[in-house]
C-alpha cells in the first residue's frame, strides 16, 4: 500500500509555468503506474495525464497535449507533472493517484490510491 503528498501548486498567470510532485511511501513505487487528475470548483474529477511503472509510456487528455508533461524517479519514489503555457481553464485541485499494475490508465476506477490534492490557479 502507498501513500501518495502532492506539492507544487500556487497561484500563476496565465502563461507561466508550474511543477507538480507527488512523493510516494509505504510501497515499492516501482510497481505501481501513476497519473493526475484535476477537479474544477463545480464540476467532475477528470483525467490529466499518466505513466506506466516503467516511464516508458504516458498518455494525456487532449486539453493538456504539448502542454504537460508527466515524469516519474522510481529512486526518488516521485512523479511529477510539468504544466506549461498555462491557462485560466487548467484552474483547479491536481490530485495524483497510484494504481498498482504495470499499465497506465486514464479512468478514475483503475486507481486506488490518492493524494490530498494540491491547487493550481491560473488567473490575470
Amino acid at each position: 500500500q502507498v501513500q501518495l503528498v502532492e506539492s507544487g501548486g500556487g497561484l500563476v498567470q496565465p502563461g507561466d509555468s508550474l511543477r507538480l510532485s507527488c512523493v510516494a511511501s509505504g510501497g515499492a513505487f516501482w510497481n505501481y503506474a501513476m497519473g493526475w487528475f484535476r477537479q474544477s470548483q463545480g464540476e467532475a474529477r477528470e483525467f490529466v495525464a499518466a505513466i506506466n511503472y516503467g516511464g516508458a509510456m504516458t498518455t494525456y487528455a487532449d486539453s493538456v497535449k504539448g502542454r504537460f508533461t508527466i515524469s516519474r524517479s522510481n529512486t526518488k519514489k516521485t512523479v511529477y507533472l510539468q504544466m506549461n503555457s498555462l491557462k485560466p481553464e487548467d484552474t483547479g485541485v491536481y490530485y495524483c493517484a497510484g494504481r498498482y499494475h504495470s499499465n497506465l490508465a486514464t479512468e478514475e476506477h483503475r486507481y486506488s490510491y490518492w493524494g490530498q490534492g494540491t491547487q493550481v490557479t491560473v488567473s490575470s
